[in-house]
């Protein structure tokens, strides 16, 4: 079962590592800043387009993002 809490906890900590803020994240999606703190409060979910962007800009699994996995190992080429 998809859980937003932790898709939104690891989003957020994600960002923090990076250095970037809610509008770097808003861009790279083409959505609101907003919607980027729905996301990372675990109050929205997002689309499968964005979950792929999001583990290829940050070098992590979707599994990972998704809370399936604790293991954020990037598999991707």
């Amino acid at each position: 079962m998809l859980d937003l809490q932790m898709f939104g906890a690891r989003l957020h900590a994600l960002r923090k590592e990076h250095g970037l803020v809610l509008a770097d994240l808003a861009k790279l999606l083409g959505t609101s800043i907003t919607q980027i703190g729905d996301l990372e409060r675990g109050k929205t979910g997002t689309t499968l387009a964005r979950l792929v962007i999001l583990a290829e800009f940050y070098h992590v699994s979707t599994d990972y993002l998704l809370g399936i996995t604790d293991d954020p190992a990037w598999r991707g080429g």
